[in-house]
């Protein structure tokens, strides 16, 4: 089957939607059974589609689930209410007291907070790696490294990583490897494909597509399956039936809609490039992007998210920058048909292992859906603005 039909395809199997179009939404917490072996039997396939109790799953949820795993190649997948929550679910799911994980610097800043908080309060102690260390990993891995994590490009700076050398690496000492896989989706990025165990996605960005749903996903292959299923259950996670349709909705224009973001936002990086208050492009596909060479081997394209460092500037001129967009709003996530904007300041406080030297602010973008034309004018009239206040 070709790509863009699986992909209109997938999630709509009739024993979910019972011949609709689209899946339907099944609101269920308890279901009930005539019998005790049929009670047994449901509960006995709890995480192989059987109707036991709402938590679980339901047709809605399933269908979802299955969708995932067609995309990306996976066995199995468990849903969570938010990105974040399919980041703590999937390490708590194989991470204990005493072991170590070895985590990405330039990772989600949430992830970051994760481990010096809740893991380190646990007994799971975490070092941070400089992104770009590659097959060298293996220098920073212990006798009780237990997880790899991996974000690739990496969350604001964007730097590819070099997943197949680290995931050699990993394996040849018995290490898992989880990628948050949320900026590549189950479309650009096959992490199985590049040694990845456990692929993660806060789905509540592409998958989702229209910022009206949070939605956590973690996809893995069959040795992994079970134990991420127990745990994350016991844990008790699940995903509401609505969620689960917006997501599936979002899934059925996922590779239209990528197509379009990625063409609006090489346009807009383009012309940010010659600006003369821009110091360098922080987008995967442009050569002065950390790891750009991995990104054109790996990946299969890209999407409207990306980053550009100033050559000078102050909170005071990023402000009026910011403020007075017309398309660009401000606002957290991505994703979305909608553009954005954010302004990082402090970066260098929290990268521990590969520092950051750029002199400048950085900005971030979401370019979205709307005219490319009235994206670039609009953020012509913000460096005027910039420019009047440096």
């Amino acid at each position: 089957m070709k790509e863009d039909t699986r992909i209109a395809s997938t999630g709509r199997d009739k024993k979910y939607t019972h011949g609709a179009i689209n899946t339907p939404v099944y609101h269920a917490s308890t279901l009930t059974f005539d019998t005790v072996s049929e009670m047994k039997a449901s509960y006995a396939s709890r995480h192989k589609g059987g109707l036991s109790y709402g938590r679980r799953g339901n047709p809605t949820t399933y269908a979802l689930e299955q969708a995932m795993c067609d995309l990306e190649g996976a066995d199995g997948c468990f849903l969570y209410p938010s990105g974040l929550a399919a980041i703590t679910g999937a390490i708590l799911s194989f991470a204990s007291a005493g072991d170590h994980i070895l985590m990405a610097d330039g990772v989600y800043e949430p992830t970051r907070g994760l481990c010096r908080n809740m893991l380190k309060r646990l007994g799971i102690e975490t070092t941070f790696y400089d992104p770009m260390i590659g097959a060298g990993i293996s220098d920073l891995i212990r006798d009780n490294t237990k997880i790899i994590f991996v974000e690739s490009p990496c969350s604001v700076t964007m730097e590819i990583q070099d997943i197949p050398a680290i995931s050699k690496a990993a394996h040849l000492r018995d290490v898992m490897v989880m990628m948050d896989n949320t900026w590549g989706t189950p479309l650009h990025f096959k992490p199985f494909d590049h040694g990845v165990d456990l692929s993660i996605h806060a789905g509540t960005k592409y998958i989702v597509g229209h910022s009206d749903a949070m939605v956590g996903c973690v996809t893995t292959r069959a040795a992994h399956a079970e134990q991420l299923f127990d745990m994350s259950y016991q844990m008790g996670y699940c995903l509401s039936p609505d969620d689960a349709y917006l997501a599936l909705r979002g899934i059925w224009t996922l590779k239209v809609r990528l197509k379009q973001h990625e063409k609006n936002a090489l346009k807009v990086a383009h012309w940010l490039e010659n600006r003369p208050e821009v110091d360098h492009i922080r987008h995967p596909a442009f050569k002065s992007c950390p790891g750009h060479e991995f990104w054109q081997r790996d990946f299969t394209g890209s999407n409207g998210l990306f980053s550009f460092v100033l050559k000078e500037g102050h909170e005071a001129a990023t402000t009026a920058l910011m403020e007075g967009m017309k398309h660009f709003k401000m606002g957290f996530s991505w994703g979305g048909y909608e553009s954005l904007i954010l302004t990082y300041y402090g970066i260098q406080n929290y990268r521990t292992a590969s520092g950051w030297t750029a002199k400048g602010p950085l900005i971030r973008l979401h370019v979205g859906l709307e005219d490319v034309d009235d994206l670039i004018a609009d953020l012509e009239q913000a460096f005027e603005r910039f420019n009047k206040v440096l």
